[in-house]
C-alpha cells in the first residue's frame, strides 16, 4: 500500500439536503478514479456506498460511508453522508474529522434546510466549503436562480468556476472560468471530455468572471496583484497558491455543475479538490486535553501517535470496525496505543481502508490519514488513542434528541437481547439514546425524528431477532394532596389459628414542592410498640409507589403516625404494613389529592416566517412563551410546555416550518395540573388498570 504524506492527502465530507445526489457523485468519482468499473445506480441498489439493506430499500443514505481513491497522485479520503435531518449525527461525526466540506446543491430545488444546516456546521468547525449544483440534467433546472439564491443564503463571494452551456435533458458542456474553456462530455458515462474555444456570445459574460476571480485570488497577495496590473490576466499556475489560500480564508467559495449520474463535470470537481483543495497540512495542530485539563496542541509533525474514533460499525461479517482519523505520528497494525478517555491500553489488530463494504488491508498509517481497525475491546466513538504524552481530543458534538418512544419486545424473554442490541446501536450511533424508566416501567427510547427511530428499531430486528412494538411513552405524573388529613384504621383478620390485626392513627399535610415523602411517628404511652414503627413506614411506602389516585408515585406529603392499638398475639409486622397503607390512602384521599405534570423547557429554532405559526401550536399545547432571541436568519422561541402535550412535537415543528424547523427539549418542574385533564388522566388510567 502505496504511503501518502499529509500535503498529498484529501479528506472530505460530501454533505448536503437529502436526494441532493451526493451518493451519486461520490459513485462517479469512484468511477473515474478506477475503483470501480461501472457506475451504480441508487433505484438497483447497486451503490458502493449505499450498502446496507436498510439503506437499499429505503433509496436513501443512513449511515456516513468512508471511501477512498487516488487522483492526480493525491489520495481522496471521501465520505458519503446522509442528508436526512434524522441522521444528522452521521454527518456532523464526518464533518468533524474531514478538512474540507463538498456541499450538493439540487439543481431543481436550489437551496434546502439541510443545505443550510450542513453549511452552518461546516463553517462553526472552521473547515473551507465548495458547492456542486448537482443533477442539471434534469427538466427544470435554473441554474441562475440557484446562484443567486446560494450568493443570498451563503454570501456574495459564492463564485461559479463553472457555467452549464445547455442544462436540461442533454446537458454535457460546462464553461470553465478559471482556463476560459468549453469543456464537452461524452455521453456514455465514462466521465471522458474534450476541451475547445468558447463561443462567441458567452465571451464577454466569461472574460468578466474570470477577473473577477483573479481579483478574489489576489486579495491576499499583493504581488499576485501587481503581476495583474502588469500583464493584465494571470495564468491558472500563477493564481495556483493563490487559489488555495483563498479557498482556506473562504475569501470566496467556489461553486461547480455537475450531473453525477452521468458522469458530466465529475473530472473538473476532483482535478480542483486534488490542486486546491484543503490537506491535512492546513490544518497543522489541534487543541487536544492533557491530564491535567491544560489545553496542549497536538502536531500534525508530532513523533507521538495521535487518533480519534469518530465512527463504530457494527457487522455481521466482520464485527465491530472502529473509523479513525490520525491527528499525530503513524499508526501501526499490532502496537498497544492507551484510550485515555476509558483509561486503558488497546492492541491494534488489523487495519482497512474502505470503500463501502470493501476493504483493503494496511499495515501502517501516517498523520492526516482516515481508515478502521477491527475489534478494539472497549473503545467508542470519540474516544482518543495515543501513544507518550496522554490528551483527550475534544468530543463530537452532537445534537440531542428530540423525539421519544417507548418499546417492548413482543416475546416474552427477549429482554436481555433487547439490551444488548439498544447499548450496540448507542455505540454506533450516539445520536440515539435509550433509558429504562422505572417510574413509568417502559424501556424509552429517543432519536433526532420519526424515521430515526423507525429506522433503528428495524435494524433491531434484522440484526438481534428481536420483534418489538412501539407505543407511547407515558408521562410521569405525580400525585400529591393541598390540604390536611387524618385516618384512623383497623385491620383484622381472622381464618383458624393466629390472626392478624393492628391499629395505625395518621395525620398528614402538603409539603413544598420537591422536598419527597417525609415519615415521622409521635406515639406517647404503650398503646403501640415501638417495633412496629418500620413496619407503618413500610405500608406507607409502599402506597407511594404504587400511587392512589391514578397510579403516579405520590410526593411532598408529610406523614405522622400518632397513635394506634395493637394486640398481644396477633399484632405482627405483615398487619401494621397492611394497617400503614390503608391509613395512609384514606387520609391521602381526604386531604385535597390532585396530579401534578411535567413541565419541559422547550427551544424552537425557525426562520422568522413561521415564528406565528410556531407560537399559535404553542399556546394550543397549553405552553408559555418565556422569551425570544434571533440567531442570524432565525429566530429561537423559548418556552414551557406540559409533557403531555410534546408526543411527536419534533413532526408538528417540521411540518409547520417545511421541514426548516428544529427544537429541543429539557425538564424544567412539575406543576398542578387543570382539573379536567386530570380527571381525564386519572380515568384512563383505572381504565388500563381493569383492562
Amino acid at each position: 500500500m502505496k504511503q501518502f504524506l499529509a500535503s498529498d492527502i484529501r479528506n472530505f465530507a460530501i454533505v448536503g439536503h437529502g436526494a441532493s445526489g451526493k451518493t451519486c457523485l461520490a459513485e462517479a468519482m469512484l468511477k473515474i478514479g478506477g475503483e470501480i468499473n461501472r457506475l451504480g445506480t441508487i433505484e438497483d441498489g447497486s451503490t458502493t456506498s449505499d450498502y446496507h439493506p436498510g439503506e437499499k430499500s429505503r433509496q436513501i443514505s443512513i449511515h456516513s460511508t468512508p471511501l477512498h481513491m487516488e487522483w492526480m497522485d493525491k489520495k481522496f479520503n471521501m465520505i458519503d453522508t446522509p442528508g436526512y435531518s434524522d441522521f444528522i449525527g452521521e454527518a456532523l461525526g464526518a464533518l468533524s474529522v474531514v478538512d474540507m466540506a463538498v456541499i450538493t446543491i439540487h439543481a431543481v430545488n436550489g437551496v434546502e434546510v439541510c443545505t443550510e444546516t450542513m453549511w452552518n456546521h461546516a463553517s462553526q468547525l472552521g473547515i473551507p466549503k465548495m458547492l456542486v449544483v448537482n443533477g442539471l440534467d434534469r427538466e427544470h433546472t435554473k441554474f441562475d436562480s440557484i446562484l443567486e439564491q446560494a450568493r443570498k443564503r451563503f454570501g456574495n463571494n459564492v463564485f461559479p468556476m463553472q457555467l452549464p452551456v445547455n442544462e436540461g435533458p442533454g446537458y454535457n458542456q460546462n464553461v470553465d472560468v478559471l482556463r476560459t474553456e468549453l469543456i464537452s462530455y461524452q455521453a456514455d458515462g465514462s466521465g471522458k471530455m474534450t476541451e475547445g474555444e468558447l463561443p462567441e456570445e458567452l465571451k464577454e459574460k466569461v472574460k468578466g468572471l474570470h477577473e473577477e476571480l483573479i481579483e478574489y485570488v489576489a486579495e491576499s497577495d499583493d504581488t499576485l496583484l501587481e503581476k495583474f496590473f502588469e500583464q493584465g490576466s494571470l495564468s491558472e499556475e500563477e493564481m495556483r497558491n493563490g487559489i488555495h489560500r483563498a479557498i482556506q480564508d473562504q475569501t470566496f467559495i467556489p461553486l461547480f455543475c455537475t450531473s453525477a449520474t452521468s458522469n458530466i463535470g465529475v473530472a473538473r470537481v476532483c482535478d480542483f479538490i486534488s490542486k486546491y483543495g484543503s490537506s491535512p497540512d492546513d490544518r497543522k495542530t489541534v487543541t487536544a486535553q492533557d491530564d491535567q485539563g491544560n489545553d496542549v496542541d497536538v502536531s500534525l509533525d508530532g513523533s507521538e501517535t495521535v487518533l480519534q474514533i469518530f465512527k463504530t460499525m457494527s457487522e455481521s461479517h466482520v464485527g465491530e470496525l472502529s473509523l479513525f482519523r490520525v491527528y499525530s505520528g503513524k499508526v501501526k497494525t499490532g502496537k498497544d496505543y492507551h484510550n485515555t478517555n476509558r483509561n486503558i491500553n488497546e492492541r491494534f489488530g488489523q487495519m482497512f481502508i474502505l470503500n463501502g463494504k470493501n476493504r483493503t488491508q494496511v499495515d501502517q498509517l501516517s498523520a492526516g490519514d482516515i481508515a478502521g481497525v477491527v475489534k478494539l475491546k472497549d473503545t467508542h466513538t470519540g474516544n482518543t488513542l495515543c501513544s507518550g504524552k496522554h490528551v483527550t481530543l475534544p468530543d463530537l458534538n452532537l445534537p440531542n434528541p428530540n423525539i421519544h418512544a417507548a418499546i417492548k419486545p413482543s416475546a416474552k424473554g427477549d429482554e436481555e437481547k433487547l439490551a444488548v442490541g439498544l447499548s450496540t446501536l448507542h455505540e454506533e450511533d450516539p445520536t440515539f439514546v435509550y433509558r429504562v424508566d422505572s417510574e413509568v416501567k417502559q424501556t424509552i427510547i429517543s432519536g433526532q425524528g420519526e424515521l430515526h427511530l423507525t429506522v433503528t428499531t428495524e435494524r433491531l430486528k434484522r440484526r438481534f431477532g428481536i420483534d418489538i412494538a412501539l407505543e407511547e411513552p407515558k408521562v410521569p405524573f405525580r400525585e400529591t394532596i393541598t390540604g390536611n388529613g387524618s385516618a384512623k384504621y383497623r385491620h383484622k383478620k381472622q381464618s383458624g389459628g393466629a390472626g392478624q390485626f393492628a391499629e395505625v392513627w395518621m395525620k398528614i399535610e402538603p409539603k413544598q414542592r420537591g422536598e419527597g415523602v417525609e415519615f415521622t411517628q409521635s406515639l406517647v404511652g404503650q398503646n403501640v410498640d415501638r417495633v412496629f414503627v418500620p413496619s407503618v413506614e413500610k405500608g406507607v411506602n409502599t402506597a407511594c409507589s404504587d400511587g392512589i389516585l391514578a397510579g403516579c408515585k405520590v410526593v411532598d406529603v408529610k406523614v405522622d403516625f400518632y397513635d394506634g392499638k395493637m394486640h398481644p398475639v396477633d399484632s405482627k409486622d405483615i398487619a401494621f404494613q397492611t394497617a400503614g397503607k390503608h391509613a395512609f390512602r384514606e387520609a391521602f384521599l381526604g386531604a385535597q389529592p390532585c396530579l401534578l405534570e411535567p413541565i419541559m423547557d422547550i427551544e424552537v429554532k425557525v426562520p422568522e416566517e413561521f415564528m406565528g405559526d410556531i407560537m399559535g401550536d404553542i399556546s394550543g399545547k397549553r405552553g408559555k412563551i418565556m422569551g425570544m432571541d434571533a440567531d442570524g436568519s432565525f429566530q429561537v422561541i423559548k418556552a414551557q410546555v406540559p409533557q403531555a402535550e410534546l408526543y411527536h412535537y419534533a413532526t408538528t415543528v417540521r411540518s409547520l416550518t417545511g421541514g426548516r424547523g428544529i427544537h429541543s427539549e429539557s425538564f424544567s418542574h412539575y406543576e398542578k395540573m387543570p382539573k379536567e385533564y386530570e380527571n381525564k388522566v386519572i380515568q384512563e388510567r383505572k381504565k388500563q388498570e381493569d383492562e
